[in-house]
């Protein structure tokens, strides 16, 4: 095989390269350097192969100061991580190189990033362990079961990211696993509040990350969500229970489709590439279980313009089993959390796994506020003093309900100066149980807002 050839053409992070006809082309998928004029390494990844001995590759990095006719090598193999316990505590690029400051990883073990299996399904585990997040509407409308894809949806400044953070915050606080996050695609400004905020907690310790960020090549913010269950894949062999957190997955299909118009490749009715379905797939079909331990990912998604029936949106909520949706009215309200129970689902609320208490004060809490929303369309038109007592009643019930759903964040606490809740949910059921019963008819509505256990309500 030909290890070397020529950089030819180079146009944004897309570059044609050309290798003796004599020889084999590096395979599709393998990773080829190239290096800048002041020598730094640019490594691309083989996409393409052409006529003429050429092929065409991604960048990986930035291609600033690259020079036509420029050396490039073949290195024989995929983009691979350092994997194991010495990237707990650390952050990579997709590259596995530490973007932390520090010294270099020093794993004894590298993994190839693409091309691995998810295990056998006879190897699948049937636990339905309920995860407890601290956060009120979480534990009590969408229990994060260990082995399961939870995705929350929301379109800009909903607060998708917030949300992914207190859930890092809190769980990993009280996981006997290990923590993976995979930054795809996001700001550089959340990035690095994630990192301080788990130092300062002294978290990282269990937590292992690695970015593709928004500033990056397309090439690098595809595979960062190929590396980040790469690092959960190989603890997950090890035996570890493993917390996968994606921040963003729709960035992760954006990217997909900028790398696909890149290459010139003819999009679909919708603009998205023609190979979305089967790249979300070789992505969401990696989170999985393995003789007893699990994968349980929380998968922020962007929604573009509100719309949940945006083909990238359909496309990744096929995978998941539950799905958390945010809604623009709850944040124009002040609802923190601005998760709309209507509109979101779960498979896991059932007798089953949550138990017959909980479910039975999960179906009277949906059904109070889906009264409350047909009333409130009355009440819009003809104000409440007009509806029977019995519906007043129910009104205002709902609305002690939806108020004190809402909880202060500890990731929050910057920008709102309240300190942080966790709630356990055997507070959150029993709040619940007696707001339902009537027993917090006579306290005021605003006594609910933004606490935690409703013995607050009777502070001040």
């Amino acid at each position: 095989m030909s290890h070397t050839g020529t950089l030819t053409h180079l146009q944004g992070p897309v570059a044609e390269m050309r290798f003796p006809e004599d020889g084999a082309l590096p395979a599709i998928g393998d990773s080829v350097e190239t290096r800048t004029v002041d020598g730094r390494p640019v490594i691309f990844e083989v996409v393409e192969h052409l006529l003429g001995g050429r092929v065409r590759a991604m960048a990986l990095g930035s291609t600033v100061d690259l020079r036509r006719n420029s050396a490039v090598r073949a290195l024989g193999r995929p983009v691979v991580l350092p994997v194991g316990q010495p990237i707990l505590g650390r952050v990579m690029n997709v590259l596995g190189d530490p973007i932390d400051g520090t010294a270099l990883i020093g794993a004894e073990h590298y993994r190839p990033i693409h091309g691995r299996q998810a295990p056998s399904m006879l190897l699948h585990g049937g636990s339905l362990e309920v995860l407890e997040t601290g956060i009120k509407v979480i534990d009590l409308l969408f229990p994060l079961v260990k082995g399961s894809k939870t995705g929350v949806l929301g379109g800009a400044a909903l607060g998708k990211s917030l949300l992914t953070l207190e859930l890092i915050h809190n769980i990993v606080v009280k996981a006997s696993g290990v923590c993976v996050f995979a930054g795809v695609g996001e700001r550089i400004r959340e990035g690095n509040e994630l990192v301080r905020s788990l130092q300062e907690q002294q978290l990282m310790r269990n937590v292992a990350m690695v970015f593709g960020q928004m500033n990056e090549s397309p090439g690098a913010r595809f595979n960062a969500a190929f590396a980040g269950v790469t690092l959960a894949e190989e603890f997950l062999r090890e035996g570890h229970d493993v917390l996968l957190f994606v921040d963003s997955v729709f960035r992760f299909v954006q990217a997909g489709a900028e790398v696909s118009a890149l290459m010139g490749r003819i999009p679909s009715e919708t603009g998205y590439q023609p190979t979305l379905a089967a790249e979300v797939s070789s992505f969401q079909e990696r989170i999985t279980t393995h003789l007893g331990s699990a994968i349980t990912a929380v998968e922020s998604i962007y929604v573009p313009s509100d719309d949940l029936t945006d083909p990238a949106v359909v496309c990744i909520a096929s995978y998941l089993d539950q799905v958390v949706v945010l809604s623009r009215e709850r944040v124009q309200l002040g609802l923190y959390p601005a998760i709309d129970p209507l509109l979101s689902s779960s498979s896991h609320v059932t007798e089953r796994v949550t138990g017959v208490r909980h479910y039975r004060v999960v179906q009277d809490v949906l059904a109070l506020l889906k009264r409350y929303e047909e009333l409130r369309r009355i009440v819009a038109v003809i104000g409440l003093d007009e509806l029977p007592k019995q519906d007043q009643m129910v009104f205002g019930r709902a609305r002690r309900l939806q108020n004190f759903l809402t909880q202060p964040f500890f990731t929050a606490e910057l920008y709102t100066g309240t300190p942080g809740q966790y709630v356990p949910l055997e507070s959150t059921l029993g709040g619940c149980e007696q707001i339902l019963e009537g027993r917090c008819d006579a306290q005021p509505e605003e006594s609910f807002y933004l606490i935690g256990a409703l013995s607050e309500t009777r502070k001040g």
